[in-house]
């Protein structure tokens, strides 16, 4: 290796010392920074005005001028694709393991394919094909996966030997590879020619193009954009894109209403080199080799190849000033172990001359996905930023999505996973944001397994009892920065084996769970439940019952103290939040909704709710500590603690009452546990958190109490058939495609939100429903596991995928929910599915390639349900538990 280090590092002094070179490069350099005078001056008003020309901007702004919007701006502070996606290694791949994700990169596709036809700007579009390289099983099963999810959308890809890999790229060195994913139609792109491209489109359908034009500020008022500030005078506009890049953050913050759209910079390094002897051929397909962190792609005649390493280097931390990114610093010593597993993949590559390292500033996110979407502080405020590097993979269909969620007030399919409003504020934090990009782009390459968590960022939103329950074992997990409990490890267990349970097989907290599970079966068990989203809505009047009615699909104008399971479904009847709600009075309510919920059903409320001074809506979600008693023995718990009786007849099932417990007073019991479970909810005020779990604890001895996580908490709701918001349930699923009708007043007469469309389904039937599958020829022990996005057959057709799953424990077998459609054979048009398409089918789930049997149902066993079967029937409500 260190022969190969010298050759190619004497290359690279040699061009250091050669003043030719030195003037060359700098001449092409101050080109790019000479400023031209501005020709037209900015109108005074526009509908849309659009600050960024990469590749995202460029896209939004032909998306919306081919949906009929003309009035339009688009504002670029230096040239365009003169940001990041100058830079950009143009590779264009669908391989991607998010199944939005995946939708977004193969629309960019096909829309590159055709752009240089409609426009006349040539993109440099070359179907060279990609291939995914293996150095493990556990990278060859998550590129299986991700080949099953290709293939069910149509797109061609297969699994192949090392063997077939050489043929397709002769320069591979295959001695440590077992496999690899072949995907015949990604492309190549020139990726500023490509924004260029959509410029002009766009340019010719009426949209305003300016460039050398700083947006300063956005000015908002009443909660809604009004203009935009430029270094050239106003403009009034009623919608704003931020499509900045990774100036985003920094323009969000500028206004008086901040907008937070967490992403930071990192230093991002590709190589370039002179031709090879033979110069490579075109079409040779472009190479990720996902354990040597790097890719390989050719580029007129020689290669580049860049790669993410372990250690990133952060960039711009206290802001920004940069007009055009000009090429950073070379770093020869930081590339080092990418170049030298460039040259481990391609040893014939040593000889070859480097043209020169390129150094280029790239936006990650804190969760590895892009943002997008309206901001919840100031409506008509729309982002598209963090695009982790994939930008022109994504441009396109992230392009497509935000144009008609601004057109039609919401997208064509579920982009939650990508939605700004995922994230609070309490994720843009300058230090978060350095910390985790830190993590996040080794990531990139880094092998995810089911149920990883990030490192970095955490113990940021705690629960009082974070200390207690850390000391007796438990294992932490993160949701929207909040610390939940995965499990407790008994005392005595190899405490580090368990954290490093990564596998695609079983894990081995498997018994863990086990035990805890059978504990809520049998006895009693305490999970801390603090980061669920709690909301007070309350009037001087009626005004709180008659706006939440209309808002939410199911009747809450019952007596005091009882509890709804309810949601607010969106004009298409699909449900953008899902929750319970006490009635605490008759002028006050209580809704518990999902964790990850709490900016968007805050900004869902507050767009929708009149603003009314008789009329609040306070977020008391830091004010409560929940704990969830699961089990048989949770009423002898309480009824003692409290000196009350709590049996069925004096706390009934969906029952809410103010009662105190041990000394403290005021506490919210609730007779409901989100599994299905007997049980109640305990919602205390943070002061008297740490006097009751001691107190529950201490009395729940003799009945055999434990703590227990949400790892047992899935297992229960799942064979339960319970779905929940996030995963199984989403802003395209309403009420009856899950088996909720009993949700919904739709005989009450009320006019509610979403009632239109139910009534329609009611009255023609569902294109898909909501079913459970369990397992039948699959060892637990031996086979792949599912997760989640795994394919559904039906009778060998592809039929639909899981949306989750869980071993249960009191089947012993695994138990997967997801939606089944009915797709014409010839047409492939939805069709209506009954439940005699659902009865009648044989079915099988496929897990990375390998297919299993399973059985179809609709409603959960009831063998599960022999004891006080009316009640569970009212709580098989399914309910959110995540």
């Amino acid at each position: 290796a260190a022969g190969m280090f010298l050759r190619v590092l004497s290359d690279i002094q040699w061009r250091a010392a050669n003043p030719k070179w030195r003037r060359m490069t700098s001449s092409r350099r101050s080109t790019s920074t000479t400023a031209e005078p501005h020709p037209v001056s900015l109108p005074a008003q526009a509908q849309v005005v659009i600050c960024g020309g990469g590749i995202t901007g460029t896209s939004v702004a032909y998306h919306l001028s081919k949906m009929g919007w003309k009035d339009i701006v688009l504002l670029e502070q230096g040239r365009l694709a003169a940001g990041t996606t100058r830079f950009c290694a143009g590779i264009v791949s669908t391989a991607r393991p998010v199944s939005i994700e995946l939708k977004m990169a193969h629309y960019s596709n096909k829309l590159y394919q055709q752009l240089e036809q409609e426009t006349g700007v040539p993109t440099g579009y070359t179907k060279t094909g990609s291939l995914s390289l293996a150095q493990t099983q556990d990278r060859l099963i998550s590129l299986k996966r991700i080949a099953s999810s290709l293939s069910v959308m149509g797109i061609p890809c297969e699994i192949i030997t090392p063997k077939q890999a050489v043929q397709l790229h002769p320069l591979i060195n295959i001695h440590d590879l077992v496999g690899a994913m072949y995907v015949p139609e990604d492309a190549l792109v020139t990726s500023a020619n490509v924004s260029l491209a959509l410029a002009t489109a766009a340019s010719r359908n009426g949209v305003q193009i300016h460039e050398r034009t700083s947006v300063s500020h956005v000015t908002v008022q009443k909660g809604r954009v009004t203009g935009v500030e430029t270094d050239r005078g106003r403009i009034q506009c009623q919608y704003f894109v931020n499509c900045a890049g990774q100036w985003a953050y920094e323009l969000g913050h500028s206004g008086e209403v901040p907008v937070h759209i967490p992403l930071h910079a990192c230093e991002h390094f590709y190589l370039l080199t002179h031709p090879l002897a033979e110069p490579l051929s075109s079409s040779l397909p472009t190479v990720v080799d996902p354990d040597g962190r790097i890719y390989i792609r050719n580029w007129q005649g020689g290669i580049l190849s860049g790669g993410f390493e372990k250690n990133p280097k952060p960039l711009f931390t206290e802001g920004r000033n940069q007009l055009e990114i000009q090429n950073l610093q070379e770093d020869w010593d930081h590339f080092g172990p990418l170049l030298s597993a460039l040259l481990r993949r391609m040893p014939g590559l040593e000889a070859l001359q480097i043209l020169q390292l390129v150094n280029c500033p790239e936006s990650f996110t804190p969760d590895m996905r892009c943002i997008m979407g309206e901001s919840p502080t100031a409506r008509g405020y729309f982002v598209l930023a963090g695009m982790n590097s994939a930008g022109i993979s994504y441009g396109g269909g992230a392009g497509k999505y935000l144009a008609e969620w601004m057109v039609n007030g919401y997208p064509s399919d579920n982009v939650w996973p990508l939605d700004l409003k995922r994230f609070g504020t309490l994720q843009s934090s300058r230090t978060f944001l350095r910390h985790r990009v830190m993590e996040v782009m080794p990531l990139m390459c880094d092998l995810k397994v089911p149920r990883w968590d990030f490192q970095t960022g955490r113990q940021l939103r705690t629960s009082p009892l974070y200390d207690r329950l850390d000391a007796q074992g438990a294992r932490w997990m993160e949701k929207h920065g909040f610390e939940r409990v995965k499990y407790f490890v008994p005392p005595g267990k190899d405490l580090l084996d368990l954290d490093h349970s990564k596998t695609f097989y079983k894990p081995d907290w498997f018994d863990i769970v086990g035990a805890e599970v059978k504990c809520c079966k049998e006895a009693v068990c305490v999970i801390d439940m603090s980061s669920f989203t709690k909301f007070e809505i309350s009037s001087t009047g009626d005004e709180a019952l008659e706006n939440l009615q209309y808002l939410f699909s199911n009747d809450l104008d019952v007596p005091v103290g009882h509890v709804v399971h309810t949601g607010m479904l969106n004009e298409k009847g699909g449900y953008e939040n899902d929750c319970s709600i006490a009635r605490l009075s008759k002028r006050s309510f209580f809704m518990i909704s999902p964790t990850d919920q709490q900016v968007h059903c805050w900004a869902w409320l507050k767009n929708r709710l009149p603003d009314d001074s008789n009329l609040t809506l306070e977020d008391v979600t830091w004010k409560y500590t929940a704990l969830n008693l699961i089990g048989p023995r949770a009423v002898d718990v309480l009824s003692e603690l409290s000196y009350a009786p709590m049996t069925a007849e004096h706390f009934p099932s969906l029952f809410c009452k103010e009662m105190s417990v041990g000394y403290a007073n005021g506490i919210r019991v609730m007779s409901i546990t989100h599994t299905g479970e007997p049980g109640f909810v305990l919602y205390i005020p943070i002061e008297y958190a740490l006097h009751v779990y001691n107190e529950v604890m201490n009395m729940g001895q003799k009945y055999g109490i434990r703590n227990a996580g949400y790892y047992a908490l899935r297992s229960l709701r799942i064979e339960k058939f319970f779905a929940f918001w996030g995963q199984d349930l989403d802003a395209f699923t309403t009420p009856m495609e899950c088996g909720r009708e009993f949700q919904v007043k739709l005989e009450k007469g009320m006019e509610f939100v979403g009632q239109e469309a139910l009534l329609e389904q009611k009255q023609n039937g569902v294109y898909k429903r909501f079913t459970m599958f369990i397992l039948e020829d699959h060892d637990t022990d031996m086979d792949l596991w599912p997760w989640w996005g795994e394919p559904i057959f039906r009778n060998g057709r592809y039929v639909g995928k899981t949306t989750s799953s869980a071993y249960s424990y009191t089947l012993e077998r695994h138990v997967c929910l997801g939606f089944v459609h009915n797709f014409d054979e010839k047409t492939g048009e939805e069709l209506v599915v009954t439940t005699d398409f659902i009865n009648q089918g044989e079915y099988e789930i496929d897990i990375a390639g390998q297919r299993f049997q399973a059985k179809a149902k609709l409603y959960p066993f009831s063998s599960l349900f022999t004891q006080r079967r009316r009640k569970d029937e009212v709580e098989l409500s399914g309910y959110q538990t995540e």
